[in-house]
Protein backbone atom coordinates (compact mmCIF):
# COMPACT_ATOMS: atom_id res chain seq x y z
CA UNK A 1 0.00 0.00 0.00
CA UNK A 2 1.17 3.37 -1.13
CA UNK A 3 1.92 6.21 1.47
CA UNK A 4 -1.09 8.16 0.13
CA UNK A 5 -3.47 4.94 0.19
CA UNK A 6 -2.04 4.93 3.75
CA UNK A 7 -3.52 8.35 4.61
CA UNK A 8 -6.51 7.84 2.89
CA UNK A 9 -7.31 4.63 4.96
CA UNK A 10 -6.40 6.31 8.25
CA UNK A 11 -8.77 9.69 7.33
CA UNK A 12 -11.41 6.97 6.47
CA UNK A 13 -11.82 5.23 10.01
CA UNK A 14 -11.29 8.98 11.34
CA UNK A 15 -14.02 10.12 9.57
CA UNK A 16 -16.29 6.58 10.32
CA UNK A 17 -15.54 7.28 14.33
CA UNK A 18 -16.34 11.01 13.76
CA UNK A 19 -19.69 10.29 11.61
CA UNK A 20 -20.88 7.70 14.29
CA UNK A 21 -20.21 10.38 17.21
CA UNK A 22 -22.30 12.51 15.64
CA UNK A 23 -19.95 15.04 14.68
CA UNK A 24 -18.63 16.74 11.42
CA UNK A 25 -17.22 14.56 8.91
CA UNK A 26 -13.60 14.96 8.05
CA UNK A 27 -14.81 13.89 4.41
CA UNK A 28 -16.58 16.30 2.52
CA UNK A 29 -15.92 15.21 -1.02
CA UNK A 30 -14.53 11.66 -1.53
CA UNK A 31 -13.16 11.62 -5.04
CA UNK A 32 -12.00 8.06 -5.44
CA UNK A 33 -15.45 5.80 -3.37
CA UNK A 34 -15.40 2.54 -3.17
CA UNK A 35 -14.00 -0.78 -1.31
CA UNK A 36 -15.89 -1.74 2.14
CA UNK A 37 -16.71 0.60 4.72
CA UNK A 38 -13.88 1.50 6.91
CA UNK A 39 -13.56 0.50 10.39
CA UNK A 40 -14.31 3.31 12.88
CA UNK A 41 -11.32 4.29 14.78
CA UNK A 42 -11.13 3.89 18.32
CA UNK A 43 -10.50 7.57 19.15
CA UNK A 44 -8.99 11.02 17.93
CA UNK A 45 -5.84 10.24 20.04
CA UNK A 46 -5.19 6.89 18.30
CA UNK A 47 -5.82 8.84 14.65
CA UNK A 48 -3.39 11.68 16.22
CA UNK A 49 -0.74 8.95 16.62
CA UNK A 50 -1.29 7.40 13.64
CA UNK A 51 -1.24 10.40 11.45
CA UNK A 52 2.14 11.55 12.93
CA UNK A 53 3.72 8.37 12.17
CA UNK A 54 2.71 8.77 8.61
CA UNK A 55 4.04 12.29 9.13
CA UNK A 56 8.03 11.31 9.87
CA UNK A 57 7.21 9.27 6.20
CA UNK A 58 5.78 12.06 4.16
CA UNK A 59 7.05 15.07 1.93
CA UNK A 60 5.44 16.92 -1.25
CA UNK A 61 1.69 17.08 -1.45
CA UNK A 62 0.61 14.23 1.66
CA UNK A 63 2.90 16.12 3.91
CA UNK A 64 1.34 19.59 3.46
CA UNK A 65 -2.19 17.81 3.94
CA UNK A 66 -0.98 15.56 6.83
CA UNK A 67 -0.14 19.19 8.37
CA UNK A 68 -3.42 20.26 8.22
CA UNK A 69 -5.39 16.91 9.49
CA UNK A 70 -2.32 17.11 13.10
CA UNK A 71 -3.45 20.37 13.04
CA UNK A 72 -7.37 20.75 12.50
CA UNK A 73 -7.04 16.91 14.87
CA UNK A 74 -5.12 18.77 17.43
CA UNK A 75 -7.72 21.76 17.93
CA UNK A 76 -10.21 18.86 18.53
CA UNK A 77 -8.13 17.05 21.20
CA UNK A 78 -8.17 20.89 22.88
CA UNK A 79 -5.09 23.08 21.51
CA UNK A 80 -5.70 26.32 20.73
CA UNK A 81 -2.92 27.48 18.63
CA UNK A 82 -2.10 31.12 18.02
CA UNK A 83 -4.72 32.38 15.22
CA UNK A 84 -1.71 32.36 12.67
CA UNK A 85 -0.17 29.01 12.99
CA UNK A 86 -3.52 27.37 12.98
CA UNK A 87 -4.85 28.71 9.57
CA UNK A 88 -1.24 28.55 7.80
CA UNK A 89 -1.46 24.83 9.04
CA UNK A 90 -5.02 24.14 7.72
CA UNK A 91 -5.46 27.12 5.00
CA UNK A 92 -2.01 26.85 3.92
CA UNK A 93 -2.24 30.84 3.87
CA UNK A 94 -1.21 33.62 6.81
CA UNK A 95 -4.08 35.19 8.16
CA UNK A 96 -2.57 38.72 7.62
CA UNK A 97 -5.30 40.66 7.01
CA UNK A 98 -6.34 43.90 4.63
CA UNK A 99 -5.73 47.47 5.57
CA UNK A 100 -8.36 49.77 6.39
CA UNK A 101 -7.76 51.86 2.99
CA UNK A 102 -8.48 48.33 1.21
CA UNK A 103 -11.75 47.78 2.93
CA UNK A 104 -12.73 51.33 2.29
CA UNK A 105 -12.22 50.80 -1.32
CA UNK A 106 -14.41 47.92 -1.68
CA UNK A 107 -16.75 49.34 0.42
CA UNK A 108 -16.98 52.13 -1.68
CA UNK A 109 -17.11 49.65 -4.51
CA UNK A 110 -20.14 47.34 -2.93
CA UNK A 111 -22.08 50.26 -2.15
CA UNK A 112 -21.67 52.55 -5.81
CA UNK A 113 -22.96 49.17 -6.99
CA UNK A 114 -26.02 49.29 -5.21
CA UNK A 115 -26.63 53.23 -5.68
CA UNK A 116 -26.83 52.00 -9.77
CA UNK A 117 -29.77 49.80 -8.61
CA UNK A 118 -31.20 52.21 -6.80
CA UNK A 119 -30.82 50.29 -3.70
CA UNK A 120 -29.43 52.66 -0.58
CA UNK A 121 -27.04 51.89 2.49
CA UNK A 122 -28.43 50.66 5.80
CA UNK A 123 -30.53 48.49 7.79
CA UNK A 124 -32.83 47.63 4.62
CA UNK A 125 -29.65 46.94 2.31
CA UNK A 126 -30.23 43.36 2.11
CA UNK A 127 -33.99 43.40 1.98
CA UNK A 128 -33.96 45.87 -1.25
CA UNK A 129 -31.20 43.98 -2.88
CA UNK A 130 -33.18 40.69 -2.76
CA UNK A 131 -36.36 42.57 -4.27
CA UNK A 132 -33.69 43.40 -7.02
CA UNK A 133 -32.53 40.11 -7.47
CA UNK A 134 -36.11 38.69 -7.62
CA UNK A 135 -37.66 37.03 -4.32
CA UNK A 136 -38.68 33.14 -5.03
CA UNK A 137 -40.46 31.10 -2.79
CA UNK A 138 -37.95 28.52 -1.56
CA UNK A 139 -39.91 25.32 -2.81
CA UNK A 140 -38.87 26.87 -6.20
CA UNK A 141 -35.26 26.62 -5.37
CA UNK A 142 -34.63 22.86 -6.51
CA UNK A 143 -36.13 23.44 -10.20
CA UNK A 144 -34.75 27.04 -10.27
CA UNK A 145 -30.99 25.85 -9.58
CA UNK A 146 -31.08 23.25 -11.80
CA UNK A 147 -32.46 25.13 -14.63
CA UNK A 148 -29.65 27.92 -13.95
CA UNK A 149 -27.24 24.82 -13.96
CA UNK A 150 -28.14 23.55 -17.20
CA UNK A 151 -27.73 27.34 -18.89
CA UNK A 152 -24.44 27.56 -17.08
CA UNK A 153 -22.84 24.47 -17.34
CA UNK A 154 -21.54 24.66 -21.24
CA UNK A 155 -20.14 28.19 -20.21
CA UNK A 156 -17.62 26.53 -17.00
CA UNK A 157 -16.75 23.64 -18.80
CA UNK A 158 -15.43 25.87 -21.65
CA UNK A 159 -13.59 27.77 -19.24
CA UNK A 160 -12.00 25.14 -17.42
CA UNK A 161 -11.73 22.70 -19.94
CA UNK A 162 -13.48 19.33 -17.73
CA UNK A 163 -15.68 16.85 -19.46
CA UNK A 164 -16.44 14.85 -16.41
CA UNK A 165 -19.87 13.82 -15.76
CA UNK A 166 -21.81 14.52 -12.75
CA UNK A 167 -25.15 13.86 -11.04
CA UNK A 168 -27.29 16.11 -8.82
CA UNK A 169 -29.72 15.29 -6.33
CA UNK A 170 -30.84 18.13 -3.90
CA UNK A 171 -32.31 17.34 -0.41
CA UNK A 172 -34.10 20.25 1.64
CA UNK A 173 -33.20 20.28 5.85
CA UNK A 174 -33.95 21.68 8.49
CA UNK A 175 -30.85 22.37 10.71
CA UNK A 176 -29.68 25.07 13.49
CA UNK A 177 -26.45 25.96 11.35
CA UNK A 178 -24.86 29.10 9.92
CA UNK A 179 -25.08 27.28 6.47
CA UNK A 180 -27.59 28.13 3.85
CA UNK A 181 -26.49 25.63 1.55
CA UNK A 182 -24.12 22.60 1.46
CA UNK A 183 -22.81 20.24 -1.07
CA UNK A 184 -21.13 17.09 -0.63
CA UNK A 185 -20.58 14.01 -2.56
CA UNK A 186 -18.59 11.03 -3.57
CA UNK A 187 -17.15 10.29 -7.06
CA UNK A 188 -19.46 11.90 -9.64
CA UNK A 189 -22.36 12.14 -7.53
CA UNK A 190 -22.83 15.37 -6.12
CA UNK A 191 -25.68 16.27 -3.12
CA UNK A 192 -26.80 19.64 -2.66
CA UNK A 193 -28.63 20.64 0.72
CA UNK A 194 -31.13 23.56 1.54
CA UNK A 195 -30.80 24.52 4.94
CA UNK A 196 -34.46 26.36 4.80
CA UNK A 197 -34.58 28.33 8.19
CA UNK A 198 -31.53 30.20 6.57
CA UNK A 199 -32.49 30.05 3.46
CA UNK A 200 -33.56 33.63 1.44
CA UNK A 201 -33.96 32.42 -2.34
CA UNK A 202 -34.36 34.58 -5.48
CA UNK A 203 -33.72 34.19 -9.10
CA UNK A 204 -30.15 36.04 -8.99
CA UNK A 205 -29.47 33.85 -6.31
CA UNK A 206 -30.67 30.28 -8.36
CA UNK A 207 -27.49 31.97 -10.89
CA UNK A 208 -25.11 32.18 -7.92
CA UNK A 209 -25.61 29.20 -6.45
CA UNK A 210 -25.93 26.94 -9.97
CA UNK A 211 -22.50 28.21 -10.35
CA UNK A 212 -20.96 27.81 -6.59
CA UNK A 213 -22.27 25.33 -5.62
CA UNK A 214 -23.15 22.91 -8.25
CA UNK A 215 -20.81 24.13 -11.30
CA UNK A 216 -18.43 25.13 -9.00
CA UNK A 217 -18.32 22.80 -5.59
CA UNK A 218 -19.73 19.85 -7.40
CA UNK A 219 -18.53 19.55 -11.13
CA UNK A 220 -15.17 20.70 -9.98
CA UNK A 221 -14.68 17.67 -7.79
CA UNK A 222 -15.99 14.96 -10.07
CA UNK A 223 -13.47 16.47 -12.26
CA UNK A 224 -10.72 15.81 -9.45
CA UNK A 225 -12.65 12.04 -9.22
CA UNK A 226 -12.03 11.90 -13.15
CA UNK A 227 -8.40 13.02 -12.96
CA UNK A 228 -8.12 10.71 -10.07
CA UNK A 229 -9.12 7.32 -11.85
CA UNK A 230 -7.11 8.69 -15.31
CA UNK A 231 -4.07 8.64 -13.33
CA UNK A 232 -2.17 7.42 -9.78
CA UNK A 233 -2.34 11.14 -8.32
CA UNK A 234 0.29 12.56 -5.79
CA UNK A 235 -2.48 13.90 -3.52
CA UNK A 236 -5.00 13.03 -0.68
CA UNK A 237 -8.12 11.75 -2.95
CA UNK A 238 -10.41 13.08 0.25
CA UNK A 239 -11.33 16.87 0.63
CA UNK A 240 -11.63 18.40 3.71
CA UNK A 241 -12.90 21.49 4.57
CA UNK A 242 -9.63 21.76 6.80
CA UNK A 243 -7.19 21.57 4.57
CA UNK A 244 -5.77 23.68 2.30
CA UNK A 245 -7.43 23.59 -1.14
CA UNK A 246 -10.06 24.96 0.56
CA UNK A 247 -8.68 28.44 -0.22
CA UNK A 248 -9.43 27.48 -4.23
CA UNK A 249 -12.74 25.70 -3.86
CA UNK A 250 -14.34 28.54 -1.95
CA UNK A 251 -12.83 31.20 -3.30
CA UNK A 252 -13.36 30.70 -6.97
CA UNK A 253 -17.36 28.87 -6.14
CA UNK A 254 -17.83 32.86 -5.05
CA UNK A 255 -16.00 34.56 -7.80
CA UNK A 256 -17.71 32.72 -10.67
CA UNK A 257 -19.65 35.18 -11.79
CA UNK A 258 -17.04 37.63 -12.28
CA UNK A 259 -15.84 35.50 -14.56
CA UNK A 260 -18.95 34.65 -16.83
CA UNK A 261 -21.82 36.82 -15.76
CA UNK A 262 -20.15 40.43 -15.60
CA UNK A 263 -23.06 42.15 -17.59
CA UNK A 264 -25.64 40.32 -14.52
CA UNK A 265 -25.61 43.77 -12.91
CA UNK A 266 -27.67 42.38 -10.14
CA UNK A 267 -25.40 39.64 -9.33
CA UNK A 268 -22.50 41.39 -9.71
CA UNK A 269 -23.71 43.39 -6.75
CA UNK A 270 -23.98 40.67 -4.68
CA UNK A 271 -20.91 39.33 -5.32
CA UNK A 272 -19.35 43.06 -5.10
CA UNK A 273 -21.11 43.06 -1.40
CA UNK A 274 -20.25 39.70 -0.46
CA UNK A 275 -16.60 40.65 -0.83
CA UNK A 276 -16.94 43.26 1.13
CA UNK A 277 -18.59 41.91 4.22
CA UNK A 278 -16.18 38.58 3.95
CA UNK A 279 -13.26 41.31 4.59
CA UNK A 280 -14.72 42.68 7.35
CA UNK A 281 -15.75 38.94 9.07
CA UNK A 282 -12.17 38.56 7.89
CA UNK A 283 -11.11 41.92 10.80
CA UNK A 284 -13.50 40.21 13.20
CA UNK A 285 -11.98 36.98 13.03
CA UNK A 286 -8.48 38.19 13.36
CA UNK A 287 -9.75 40.23 16.38
CA UNK A 288 -11.87 38.04 18.08
CA UNK A 289 -8.69 35.71 18.45
CA UNK A 290 -6.53 38.90 19.11
CA UNK A 291 -8.50 39.13 22.17
CA UNK A 292 -10.62 41.92 21.45
CA UNK A 293 -13.68 42.57 23.92
CA UNK A 294 -16.43 40.60 22.49
CA UNK A 295 -19.51 44.11 22.26
CA UNK A 296 -15.89 45.79 20.72
CA UNK A 297 -16.06 42.87 17.89
CA UNK A 298 -20.16 42.80 17.66
CA UNK A 299 -20.07 46.52 17.54
CA UNK A 300 -17.47 46.61 14.74
CA UNK A 301 -19.98 44.09 12.65
CA UNK A 302 -23.03 46.15 13.29
CA UNK A 303 -21.84 49.23 12.05
CA UNK A 304 -20.26 47.84 8.93
CA UNK A 305 -23.15 44.94 8.28
CA UNK A 306 -25.97 46.75 9.55
CA UNK A 307 -28.80 44.52 8.51
CA UNK A 308 -26.88 41.96 10.08
CA UNK A 309 -28.90 40.54 13.74
CA UNK A 310 -27.60 39.66 16.79
CA UNK A 311 -28.19 35.91 16.58
CA UNK A 312 -25.84 36.25 13.35
CA UNK A 313 -23.20 38.29 14.82
CA UNK A 314 -23.38 35.85 18.23
CA UNK A 315 -22.48 32.81 15.44
CA UNK A 316 -20.04 34.60 13.44
CA UNK A 317 -17.57 35.54 16.85
CA UNK A 318 -18.44 32.09 17.97
CA UNK A 319 -17.83 30.17 15.20
CA UNK A 320 -14.44 32.18 14.62
CA UNK A 321 -13.32 31.92 17.98
CA UNK A 322 -14.14 29.01 19.55
CA UNK A 323 -15.18 26.46 16.76
CA UNK A 324 -11.73 24.31 15.71
CA UNK A 325 -13.78 23.71 12.06
CA UNK A 326 -14.69 27.68 11.68
CA UNK A 327 -11.80 28.92 13.41
CA UNK A 328 -9.88 27.58 10.40
CA UNK A 329 -12.73 26.56 7.69
CA UNK A 330 -14.27 30.35 7.61
CA UNK A 331 -10.48 31.83 6.40
CA UNK A 332 -11.13 30.74 3.42
CA UNK A 333 -14.03 32.64 2.20
CA UNK A 334 -12.41 36.02 2.55
CA UNK A 335 -8.89 34.76 1.69
CA UNK A 336 -10.09 32.72 -1.30
CA UNK A 337 -13.17 35.62 -3.12
CA UNK A 338 -10.11 37.99 -2.74
CA UNK A 339 -7.42 36.61 -4.57
CA UNK A 340 -9.92 35.21 -7.40
CA UNK A 341 -11.86 38.41 -7.47
CA UNK A 342 -8.08 39.80 -8.13
CA UNK A 343 -8.00 37.20 -11.14
CA UNK A 344 -11.22 37.76 -12.74
CA UNK A 345 -9.34 41.44 -13.71
CA UNK A 346 -6.25 39.31 -15.11
CA UNK A 347 -4.44 38.43 -18.58
CA UNK A 348 -6.80 36.09 -20.01
CA UNK A 349 -4.30 33.60 -20.45
CA UNK A 350 -3.56 33.35 -16.66
CA UNK A 351 -6.99 32.93 -15.89
CA UNK A 352 -7.30 30.09 -18.78
CA UNK A 353 -4.56 28.37 -16.77
CA UNK A 354 -5.75 28.88 -13.21
CA UNK A 355 -9.27 27.68 -14.07
CA UNK A 356 -7.99 24.80 -16.13
CA UNK A 357 -5.55 23.80 -13.16
CA UNK A 358 -8.12 24.09 -10.49
CA UNK A 359 -10.41 21.27 -12.30
CA UNK A 360 -7.62 18.93 -12.54
CA UNK A 361 -6.27 18.60 -9.07
CA UNK A 362 -6.81 20.51 -5.07
CA UNK A 363 -4.25 23.56 -5.36
CA UNK A 364 -3.32 25.14 -2.41
CA UNK A 365 -2.62 28.95 -1.71
CA UNK A 366 1.13 27.93 -2.67
CA UNK A 367 0.00 26.67 -5.64
CA UNK A 368 -2.28 29.49 -7.07
CA UNK A 369 0.84 31.71 -5.92
CA UNK A 370 3.12 29.27 -8.16
CA UNK A 371 0.34 29.83 -11.31
CA UNK A 372 0.26 33.64 -10.93
CA UNK A 373 3.26 35.16 -9.26
CA UNK A 374 2.18 38.49 -9.54
CA UNK A 375 -1.51 37.75 -8.02
CA UNK A 376 -2.13 39.76 -4.43
CA UNK A 377 -1.06 37.69 -1.44
CA UNK A 378 -3.34 34.95 -0.29
CA UNK A 379 -4.78 36.37 3.26
CA UNK A 380 -3.54 39.54 2.25
CA UNK A 381 -0.75 41.89 2.19
CA UNK A 382 -1.19 42.71 6.68
CA UNK A 383 -2.58 44.99 8.23
CA UNK A 384 -3.45 45.86 12.18
CA UNK A 385 -6.10 44.53 13.70
CA UNK A 386 -8.26 47.45 14.44
CA UNK A 387 -11.70 47.63 14.20
CA UNK A 388 -12.36 51.36 12.79
CA UNK A 389 -16.24 51.15 11.40
CA UNK A 390 -16.78 52.38 7.53
CA UNK A 391 -17.81 55.98 7.17
CA UNK A 392 -21.90 55.96 7.11
CA UNK A 393 -23.09 57.16 3.60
Amino acid sequence: MSLRDEIEAVLRSWNAYEVNKGGSPIIDFDCHPGGPDPEPAPDRLTVYRRLTDLRTRAEGPLAVRLDADLAYLGALLGEHPPLNDYVRATQGCEPAGWPEEYLAKRFEQARAALADLGITWGADTNTELRQAEGVLDVHEAPDAIRQAADELEPAVREATGSTAPYHLSIETTEQDAYWAYWLDGAGHDVRLRLNLPNVEFTQAGARQFALHEVLGHGLQSASLTAQAAAEDVPWVRLLSIHAPQQVMLEGLAQAWPLFLLRDDKVLITRVRLTHYTQLVLAQAHRAINAGTPTLECADYLKACVPWWKDKTIARYLADRGTSPEHRSYMWAYPAGLDWFAALAEADAKVCGEVLHAAYRRPLTPADLTELWPSGPPIGGPGGPVRLRKPPVP
